[in-house]
């Protein structure tokens, strides 16, 4: 059996937790400041109507209820496992730190619960809410910070609404209250070279950052960046590319750093280009391949030996 050349998650909690940890997705009914009119009522260009979601707050589910429903369901194919609650819609920081401590509280006595990621944007934290997520008693706790890229240009293209100096700062405060970042890029953004995305690589290595989600650039149904696509204002990488791209950016990640993901996950109805994207296990076995057949490793760019703890 080939083994990993790079630091999974699930490698990761089991040498944590001793068994698997299965996420569960929630949606707490967030909202975002790109999409209230704080900063825009666009969105993010790439960004589709959900915001990543489920949209099961919609339907009236409690965060309880969304919680029993994924639970019972993983419960039945993996009896033994544990879960980290991951709340995935939007920004969930966004808005008064008392919502968010009412967010927290719910989630705080659910069964075999061993920990929380919270996607968020780094412009939506302040000391005070990071005081109160350190005050929770999981053993871990991630922040989900989407980056997308280091590079000033791409982020105003792409209408971020915040710098990369941003992300640094609230990077580096979450470290100071010992909760772990995940920082969240994307290859192929429109403008952007092999280059370009080496160097938004670069930048994560220089900051306290404990996990990463590389994401393929894909074109959502409704979102501001299908327009551009169609209007030829920009091209999409390639499905050879996109894997070279991972491939390489992987070998210049430090590699302490866990890998959350390496390729996009989106749904049947809204992806509406490249259609290679619907195939995320074909993506991702393809991306091992690559490593396996090129013999490369997370942080072999960076001089690092191939890590037996890469393997489960």
């Amino acid at each position: 059996m080939n083994h990993k050349r790079y630091l999974a998650l699930s490698t990761y909690f089991r040498t944590i937790f001793g068994h698997r940890v299965q996420k569960i997705p929630l949606d707490a009914n967030s909202s975002c400041p790109n999409r209230d009119g704080s900063l825009s009522r666009h969105g993010c260009t790439f960004c589709n109507q959900r915001g990543s979601g489920t949209g099961l707050a919609e339907q009236g589910l409690t965060l309880e209820m969304q919680y029993a429903a994924w639970r019972d369901k993983y419960r039945r194919s993996m009896p033994t496992a544990r879960f980290m609650a991951y709340l995935q819609s939007f920004s969930n920081t966004y808005g008064p730190v008392k919502r968010l401590e009412k967010i927290l509280l719910a989630l705080q006595d659910l069964p075999d619960l061993v920990g929380l990621a919270i996607g968020t944007r780094p412009d939506c934290l302040d000391e005070d809410k990071l005081r109160l997520i350190a005050s929770m008693p999981w053993p871990q706790t991630w922040l989900d910070l989407g980056l997308q890229s280091a590079h000033e240009r791409t982020l105003q293209r792409i209408q971020r609404g915040h710098d990369a100096d941003c992300f640094a700062h609230w990077t580096t405060q979450a470290a100071r209250y010992g909760l772990k970042v995940c920082a969240h890029v994307i290859t192929g953004l429109p403008g952007e070279t092999l280059a370009d995305f080496k160097q938004t690589i670069a930048f994560v290595n220089c900051l306290p950052v404990s996990g990463i989600k590389i994401h393929n650039l894909f074109i959502c149904q409704g979102s501001a960046m299908e327009q551009q696509w169609r209007n030829s204002s920009f091209t999409l990488l390639e499905r050879d590319e996109t894997i070279a791209w991972t491939v390489q950016g992987l070998a210049l990640l430090r590699p302490d750093i866990v890998i959350h993901r390496l390729n996009a996950d989106p749904s049947g109805d809204e992806l509406v280009a490249p259609q290679w994207a619907r195939d995320k296990r074909a993506l991702l076995r393809d991306i091992e391949a690559l490593l396996q057949r090129t013999n490369t490793w997370q942080g072999q760019a960076l001089g690092y030996p191939l890590s037996p703890h890469f393997s489960p």
